[in-house]
C-alpha cells in the first residue's frame, strides 16, 4: 500500500481541517511606547509602522487596537531626559508616564488588559536596569526595593499585570510580597523569566531611549548559549509567585520556549522583539519575502513551540487581517 499524506493537503479547507497549531488570537499583546506631551505620535525609524505616543494619543491607539481585536497591551514609559536620575525616581512617581497612561486607558477601555513593563533602564540616567553601587555594578537588592515600590504605583493606577524585565534575582518574590501587603492580590505578575542578552534588541533601544551609557547588560541578562539555566530561572520565578513566565527573544530561542513549556503548567509568554520585527519589515520592503505569509509562519512557529501568549509589534495588523 502506498501511504499518501498529500490527501490531507489537497485544498485550503482540507489543510485547515487538520491543522495542528493555531495562534491564540486572544493571546496576542501589542507593545506601546508612551512619552510626555499632548497629541504626540512619533514614528520610530527602525520599526516601520510603530510609533511613540503621548497619553492622549495612546488612548486613541488603544481604541483602534480594541476594535481590531487586541485584548492586551504592554506599556513602556519614556520620560524626559531631564527627569532621569541614578536611582530611577520618576519610575515610581504616582503621576509618572506609565501610571497616567494606565489610568487613562482603563478609564476609556476598562475591558482592555493593561500590562506594564517593570524595569529601570528607561528611567535611569545611566541606562542600566538597576541601581548602581559605588563600583558601578548593578546592586541587586537595592534594585528590588525600587521595583517593588514601582509595582505598587502601577497597581494603584489600575495595571492588571506587572511584568518585571530587569532580571534581578528575587524580584518576583519582592514584588509579590509588596503587592499582597497592600491588598493587590489580584494583580498578576508576568515575569521575563528567561531574558537573554540579545543582539535583537537594537531597535527597542532607539524606541525607548534606553541604551546603557557604559558597559552592557550581560551581568544580569542571560547568556544566549544557555538553555538549562533558563529552566532554573523559570523554576525560581514560579516558586516566588509568578503567574505567567516569559521567554525573550522569540525566533532564535524556540528550543527554550519548548523546554519551558514542558517544564511548567503556567501560561508561557514569548516576546517577538523589535529586531525580529525590523528584520521581517526590512526584507518585506525590499521584496525579498512576502510579509503576511512570513508573519503568519513566524507566529505559528512561536505557538507551535509552546507559547500561549505572544507579545508582538505585528499584533494589530495581524488581528485586523485574520479577524476581518
Amino acid at each position: 500500500m502506498i501511504v499518501r499524506p498529500r490527501r490531507l493537503r489537497t485544498s485550503a479547507a482540507m489543510r485547515a481541517l487538520v491543522r495542528e497549531t493555531r495562534v491564540n488570537l486572544d493571546g496576542l499583546v501589542q507593545p506601546l511606547f508612551v512619552v510626555p506631551g499632548t497629541g504626540v505620535v512619533q514614528p520610530i525609524g527602525s520599526m516601520p509602522g510603530v510609533s511613540r505616543y503621548s497619553v492622549d494619543a495612546v488612548v486613541d491607539e488603544c481604541r483602534e487596537l480594541d476594535a481590531a481585536g487586541v485584548r492586551a497591551v504592554l506599556l513602556f514609559g519614556i520620560p524626559e531626559n531631564a527627569e532621569k536620575d541614578a536611582v530611577a525616581t520618576v519610575n515610581y512617581d504616582p503621576n509618572g508616564i506609565v501610571q497616567r497612561a494606565a489610568r487613562a486607558i482603563k478609564e476609556a477601555l476598562p475591558q482592555l488588559l493593561v500590562i506594564a513593563d517593570l524595569c529601570n533602564c528607561e528611567y535611569t540616567d545611566h541606562g542600566h536596569c538597576g541601581i548602581l553601587d559605588d563600583a558601578g555594578d548593578v546592586d541587586n537588592d537595592r534594585t528590588l526595593a525600587v521595583l517593588a515600590k514601582t509595582a505598587l504605583t502601577y497597581a494603584r493606577a489600575g495595571v492588571d499585570i506587572v511584568a518585571p524585565s530587569d532580571m534581578m534575582d528575587g524580584r518576583v518574590a519582592a514584588i509579590r510580597h509588596a503587592l499582597d501587603g497592600e491588598g493587590f492580590t489580584k494583580t498578576a505578575i508576568m515575569s521575563y523569566a528567561a531574558k537573554y542578552a540579545s543582539a535583537f534588541y537594537g531597535p527597542f533601544r532607539e524606541a525607548a531611549d534606553s541604551t546603557p551609557a557604559f558597559g552592557d547588560r550581560r551581568s544580569y541578562q542571560m547568556d544566549p548559549a544557555n538553555a538549562r539555566e533558563a529552566l532554573k530561572e523559570v523554576r525560581l520565578d514560579v516558586e516566588e509567585g509568578a503567574d505567567i513566565v516569559m521567554v525573550k527573544p522569540a525566533m532564535a530561542y524556540l528550543d527554550v520556549v519548548r523546554a519551558v513549556r514542558e517544564a511548567t503548567d503556567l501560561p508561557v509568554a514569548v516576546y517577538h522583539v523589535s529586531g525580529e520585527y525590523a528584520m521581517l519589515k526590512a526584507a518585506a520592503e525590499r521584496g525579498w519575502i512576502e510579509e503576511e505569509r512570513a508573519v503568519d509562519e513566524t507566529l505559528t512557529a512561536i505557538a507551535r513551540a509552546g507559547a500561549d501568549i505572544i507579545i508582538t509589534y505585528f499584533a494589530k495588523d495581524y488581528l485586523s487581517r485574520v479577524r476581518a
